[in-house]
C-alpha cells in the first residue's frame, strides 16, 4: 500500500515535521551535488557502521569526520537515492504532523531522535561486526508510525494498492495500513537472511516498537490513545479538505 494522506486534522502547525523534511532534503541535495567518490566517502564518514561504532574496525584517517557515536545521529539525515528519500519523507509528512500535534514540538524532536537511536540499536545488535554503513530516516520514521498506530488506529488513510500495473485507491483504517507495514518488515527480514547490504528491516522493527513504547509518556495529557484522530480537535477546526 502507498499512503497518500490521512483524514486526521491537527491543531498545531507541524514545524518540526516540516523542518526534518527540509533538512533531510537539503542534506540529500548536498550528497548528490558531490562527485561519486566524495559522495561515497560521505556515506562512510557520517553513516553508522556497526564495526566502527564498537571499535572492531577503523575508517581510514582521511575519511574520519566525527566520533563514531555521533554517526547514530548523522546517519538519520543521509539517504541512498531519490526513492529512498521520497518514500521516507512521504511517510513522515503523512503521519508525523499528527504525532507532533499529539506531543508538541519540543517533545517530538526528542521522540524522533530517540526512536532513530533505538532503531539503530536494533539493527546494530543483529550484526555488530558489519562494515556496511547504515543511512536513512526510516528507523526514526518507523517510531512515528508506531506512535500513530496507538494514537489513531481508526483514522482513515487514502492509499494506492498496486495490482499489476493498476493503482487502486482505497480508504482504509490506519491500523490496517500500519499493521500491514509492520508485519511486512518481519516477512522481508526473514526473506533477506544471509544477504549483505540492502534494507535495515530490524531498524524498522526496533523503531516501530520504540515509538509504541515512547508515545505513552511523550503524548500530551489530554490526548487519548486508540482514538479516531478527531477526539481532541475543537469542533470549529473540524473542516473538510486535503487533510480532513
Amino acid at each position: 500500500m502507498i499512503p497518500l494522506h490521512d483524514d486526521n486534522p491537527t491543531e498545531l502547525t507541524p514545524v518540526v515535521t516540516i523542518g526534518l523534511i527540509a533538512v533531510s532534503t537539503l542534506v540529500f541535495l548536498w550528497q548528490v551535488s558531490l562527485p561519486a567518490g566524495a559522495a561515497e566517502q560521505v556515506v562512510y564518514a557520517y553513516g553508522l557502521i556497526p564495526a566502527v561504532l564498537f571499535g572492531a574496525a577503523r575508517l581510514p584517517r582521511e575519511i574520519v569526520a566525527i566520533p563514531p557515536e555521533l554517526s547514530v545521529l548523522t546517519s538519520m539525515f543521509l539517504h541512498g537515492g531519490w526513492i529512498h528519500l521520497i518514500g521516507n519523507m512521504l511517510y513522515l509528512w503523512i503521519f508525523g504532523n499528527n504525532v507532533e500535534d499529539a506531543m508538541g514540538h519540543g517533545r517530538f524532536i526528542v521522540f524522533y531522535l530517540l526512536c532513530g537511536a533505538a532503531a539503530a540499536a536494533a539493527q546494530v545488535f543483529q550484526d555488530p561486526s558489519s562494515t556496511m554503513p547504515m543511512i536513512g530516516a526510516s528507523g526514526a520514521i518507523s517510531g512515528v508510525l508506531g506512535a500513530y498506530l496507538l494514537l489513531y488506529p481508526r483514522a482513515h488513510v487514502l492509499t494506492l494498492l498496486p495490482i499489476g500495473f493498476i493503482l487502486i485507491p482505497l480508504r482504509v483504517p490506519a491500523m490496517v495500513v500500519l499493521g500491514f507495514w509492520f508485519v511486512l518488515q518481519f516477512v522481508q527480514s526473514a526473506l533477506s537472511q544471509g544477504q549483505t547490504g540492502g534494507v535495515a528491516y530490524w531498524a524498522h522493527i526496533g523503531g516501530f516498537a520504540a515509538g509504541m513504547a515512547l508515545i505513552v509518556p511523550f503524548r500530551r495529557k489530554h490526548v487519548p490513545l486508540f482514538g479516531d484522530g478527531r477526539a481532541h480537535v475543537p469542533r470549529w477546526f473540524r473542516r473538510r479538505g486535503p487533510w480532513g
